[in-house]
């Protein structure tokens, strides 16, 4: 395909990373990161950003050298070879998304309800969700050219909505007299809370891996993977740390932490009245479903190689849209079974464990192939091990059952991939 026909410009791309991490990481994780990070949870999200943009350069020299649909799993086929390291990982990095759109369905049926003050409900929330991702699902088998075509307009709605809600809640924290802190505990920063904080932040940020994934749509993909990458990570540091910096003048880490899932809506409140809850349940529904077309689009497309280098499975031949379907339904399983705590935690361990898998490939396999500096991975991999093992020791101690769960996930896929990889072995000595 040459470089001008191609779908994606940098405006494109750049649209496409800010539509899938302006989602439901700024809307469920705020309340999340202040339980751990208290008064400093503005700073953790200026700290996850940094480690983003540190995790991106091994993805962004790779997609650059060579651009797919699949970059990720390439990278890691690539650096370790077609077994069960790189399959396994690789679905590390599929089922972490899977649970990403989980995320933003439950998100969606959260603010949706919380006009009507039934956001803790334990069997709304997860109906609403299963119904957007149903619906989402549907969009894209029927018209896969609206979510491309839809994806800068909802981007900028979601960029303008949230700047406008930060913005004038930061207005209003100073012309009350109040000031920025007047809500702060006062309590001295925990370095294990603000650790595991970051670690939840970096999930507002994982999106940006949507553009590695669409690499042989981008134009000029050399250049531009690089260029949408950073601007994206940086429009939506500016905007998260903008947004919780007003969530903390308005009703601060304790009142964050009391609202949780639904935190932005309760900080417009005190504020603007319900006007302010409505504007945010708007920009919430726009960020969740447009998030949501995006995420199945791109993660469909990420399934689809998979299948083709036989490491997932497939359903029986005659079922068309397989990636989709299948991408689709585990998201509804899991919006089903677990809430928003349980699969934020999932994704972080997931992600995080694959990002270290990936950053060491890249310094012991394909440094000199992507003439890529040794340091960046290094220090991308001190960053993740060390929020990583702050969050498990947090986690384990006050919700263990989700550790457990994650981990029984991850050793599943180990095993599956094992299965797999020996099963393949046996067709091609048959073959032979």
């Amino acid at each position: 395909m040459a470089a001008d026909d191609k779908e994606l410009s940098l405006a494109g791309s750049v649209s496409l990373g800010t539509g899938v991490m302006i989602g439901a990481g700024i809307f469920a994780l705020v309340g999340q990161v202040a339980e751990l990070a208290g008064d400093w949870f503005p700073l953790a999200f200026i700290a996850g950003a940094v480690v983003a943009v540190a995790s991106s350069y091994a993805y962004a020299r790779y997609s650059s050298v060579n651009p797919s649909a699949g970059g990720i799993a390439m990278l890691l086929k690539d650096a370790y070879g077609p077994g069960v390291i790189a399959g396994s990982f690789t679905l590390f990095m599929y089922v972490s998304m899977v649970v990403a759109e989980s995320l933003l369905a439950r998100t969606f049926g959260t603010y949706l309800l919380r006009p009507f003050g039934m956001q803790d409900s334990v069997v709304l929330v997860p109906v609403l969700g299963v119904l957007v991702i149903a619906a989402a699902a549907v969009v894209n088998l029927v018209g896969n050219a609206l979510v491309e075509r839809s994806a800068m307009a909802t981007a900028i709605l979601k960029i303008v909505g949230i700047a406008a809600l930060a913005i004038a809640g930061l207005v209003a924290a100073a012309v009350s007299g109040e000031g920025f802190f007047a809500q702060s505990t006062g309590d001295p920063v925990e370095p294990p809370g603000l650790l595991a904080g970051v670690a939840l932040c970096v999930l507002a940020y994982k999106g940006f891996t949507t553009i590695t994934n669409q690499g042989d749509d981008i134009r000029h993909a050399k250049q531009n993977i690089a260029r949408s990458i950073v601007i994206s990570l940086a429009i939506c540091a500016v905007l998260y740390f903008l947004i919780t910096l007003s969530v903390a003048a308005s009703i601060g880490p304790d009142g964050a932490v009391e609202a949780r899932d639904y935190a932005l809506a309760e900080a417009a409140e005190p504020l603007f009245g319900q006007w302010g809850v409505a504007l945010t349940v708007a920009v919430a529904v726009v960020a969740t479903v447009s998030g949501l077309l995006a995420s199945l689009y791109s993660v469909s497309r990420l399934y689809a190689m998979l299948q083709d280098m036989r490491q997932a499975p497939s359903l029986p031949a005659k079922v068309p849209h397989q990636p989709l379907l299948i991408t689709a339904g585990l998201a509804i399983i899991v919006t089903a079974f677990l809430d928003l705590s349980q699969i934020a935690s999932m994704g972080v361990v997931l992600y995080l464990t694959m990002d270290i898998a990936v950053q060491w490939g890249v310094i012991r396999r394909l440094r000199e192939k992507l003439e890529a500096r040794w340091w960046l991975p290094a220090l991308t991999i001190a960053f993740d091990a060390t929020i990583l093992v702050a969050f498990i020791v947090l986690k384990a101690q006050s919700s263990p059952w989700t550790i457990v769960v994650a981990g029984a996930v991850a050793a599943a896929i180990f095993i599956g991939q094992a299965i797999v990889v020996q099963r393949r072995g046996a067709d091609s000595d048959q073959r032979a």
